[in-house]
C-alpha cells in the first residue's frame, strides 16, 4: 500500500514507521507543518526529519515554508480553539497531495502523541480524506509514544519541548511546579 505519513517531527514518526513497515506498509514521509514556531524551532525539527528520514531510508517529500503570520492570522482571535485549524491545514496538505499524487491513502504521525486532542484529530483527517477523495489510513499510535520518545533520544534526535506553536512554547512556560501542600501545626506554623 503506498501510504503517505503526514510527519509533525522525527521523534513522533520512529514507531509510526516501525509500525506501518510490520504491517509491509511502506511510508512516504511528508514535512508540512506552518504551525510550528519561531523559526529556529522550525528549522530545527525539519532538519532532524530529513537526518532521520536518510538515516531508515525512508523517502521524504518537503511542502511549504515557515508560516508565521499566515498562520496568526488564520487563528485570531480565537487563539484558544487554534488546534481545529492546525490539524486541519495539514490534514488538507496531506490528503490533497496523496491524492494528487497517487497514494491510496494518508495518515499522520500526530495520532501518536498524548499530548493532541486525538478525536478531534481523527475527524479532522476523515473529512479531509473525504473532501480530496483518498483513503484516510488510521491507526492509534498513542500505545507506541514512550517507546518512540525513547529511540529517539538513543539515537540523539532533536527533541521538542512543545506542541509547535508559539502559544504552545507559551503554555510550556507558563506552567508552574507544584509547590508543596503545607500542613499547619498547633502553633499555626507550616511545618
Amino acid at each position: 500500500m503506498k501510504t503517505l505519513l503526514h510527519t509533525c517531527c522525527a521523534p513522533c514518526s520512529i514507531m509510526c514507521i516501525e509500525t506501518l513497515r510490520s504491517e509491509d506498509i511502506e511510508p512516504v514521509a511528508f514535512w508540512f507543518n506552518p504551525n510550528i514556531h519561531p523559526f529556529t524551532e522550525y528549522r530545527s525539527r525539519k532538519e532532524a526529519l530529513v537526518q532521520y528520514a536518510k538515516s531508515i531510508e525512508m523517502e521524504l517529500i518537503l511542502e511549504g515554508e515557515y508560516g508565521l503570520r499566515e498562520f496568526l492570522h488564520n487563528v485570531s482571535p480565537d487563539f484558544d480553539h487554534r488546534c481545529g485549524y492546525c490539524y486541519s491545514v495539514r490534514a488538507d496538505a496531506a490528503a490533497s497531495y496523496a491524492a494528487e499524487h497517487g497514494f491510496e491513502s494518508f495518515t499522520s504521525s500526530l495520532l501518536i502523541s498524548p499530548y493532541q486532542n486525538h478525536e478531534l484529530l481523527r475527524e479532522t483527517m476523515e473529512r479531509s480524506a473525504q473532501k480530496y477523495g483518498v483513503q484516510f489510513l488510521y491507526r492509534d499510535f498513542r500505545p507506541y509514544f514512550r517507546e518512540g520518545q525513547q529511540k529517539a533520544r538513543e539515537l540523539e534526535l532533536y527533541m521538542q519541548k512543545y506542541c509547535g506553536c508559539i502559544f504552545s512554547e507559551e503554555d510550556r512556560y507558563r506552567k508552574k511546579p507544584k509547590k508543596k501542600k503545607e500542613t499547619a501545626t498547633a502553633d499555626g506554623k507550616g511545618s
